[in-house]
């Protein structure tokens, strides 16, 4: 399977590490970057690792999630193709996911 980084979860990503750079953390917001990108990469080998989003279902595109952290990362399976939709902060209210 080939991991896709669409690019809302790009963007994600790039918050993550100008927020820690604002404070004065950047180091800190790129191993959170590099964790969360490794983390999505075992998606290749195993993409049924994260369980059904219970937040999305109602979309009825099968998103799932796996945990990095203080982050989970929304992703869908299609065909050979694993689509990482969204990098979600879970200290956040739930309902913003």
């Amino acid at each position: 399977m080939t991991v896709i980084l669409l690019k809302k979860a790009q963007l994600r990503l790039e918050e993550i590490v100008e927020y820690y750079q604002r404070l004065g953390y950047g180091k800190r917001g790129r191993k959170i970057r590099a964790a969360i990108l490794k983390k999505a990469l075992l998606l290749k080998e195993h993409p049924n690792l994260g369980g059904i989003e219970e937040k999305l279902a109602e979309l009825g595109l099968g998103h799932r999630s796996s945990v990095a952290g203080d982050y989970k990362i929304i992703y869908r399976i299609e065909g050979q193709y694993v689509l990482v939709t969204d990098v979600f902060d879970t200290r956040q209210d739930p309902e913003k996911l």
